[in-house]
């Protein structure tokens, strides 16, 4: 054998060597990035799941108390600001996350301020569909705050994956860049004040 073809050989060898490499790393990435979409769907869908609540836990306050006009506007305003900003999957930029999140964040705010507020009013308090949908409530915010936490732990993975020696020169390749995390609401880490 000649010389020549040996060494087209060996160099054919490991051209396809790290280019199977490369392939493989290539497609975990992507793996990688359609998870991290879908957990964001995740997210996305237990709010609109708490979105949908709220109307209902609206109706039930306002036929069981002289309720306080302004509180219920609030919930109902920030309802609509929340279910304005949606952000498709492959468009997570840290703007657009925060933005998502602060309008949730007033949501939250408002919803804790009406069921705060309601434990002034033992009519509301003992009214079984009050207590109902606040049941549903207080689960749909365990569900967000899952969907969150496995949001987070895609990003991290896939932050890991695309940063990391040769996965970051496939990802390069590929057009990968780092995800955003949610993040805690600013000033989530004092108490909400609660004032009758």
């Amino acid at each position: 054998m000649k010389k020549s073809t040996l060494t087209l050989i060996i160099i054919l060898v490991v051209v396809l060597i790290f280019g199977g490499c490369g392939v493989s790393k290539y497609n975990n990435i992507v793996r990688q990035d359609q998870a991290v979409k879908s957990k964001w769907s995740n997210v996305e869908a237990q709010y609109q799941r708490r979105a949908d609540l709220i109307p209902n836990l609206v109706s039930t306050v306002k036929g069981a108390a002289n309720f306080e006009k302004e509180t219920l506007t609030q919930v109902m305003e920030a309802r609509a600001k929340a279910t304005q900003i949606t952000i498709k999957g492959e468009d997570l930029t840290p703007e657009k996350v925060q933005q998502y999140q602060a309008a949730q964040g007033q949501l939250s705010t408002a919803l804790g301020r009406l069921l705060a507020v309601s434990e002034a009013y033992p009519e509301l308090k003992a009214n079984q569909n009050f207590r109902d949908l606040q049941a549903q409530l207080e689960g749909t915010e365990n569900r967000i705050t899952v969907a969150r936490n496995d949001f987070t732990t895609a990003v991290e993975s896939f932050n890991a994956t695309v940063s990391t020696f040769p996965n970051n020169i496939v990802a390069g390749f590929g057009g990968f860049k780092a995800k955003e995390y949610y993040m805690a609401d600013k000033g989530s880490e004092n108490a909400p004040k609660v004032q009758f």
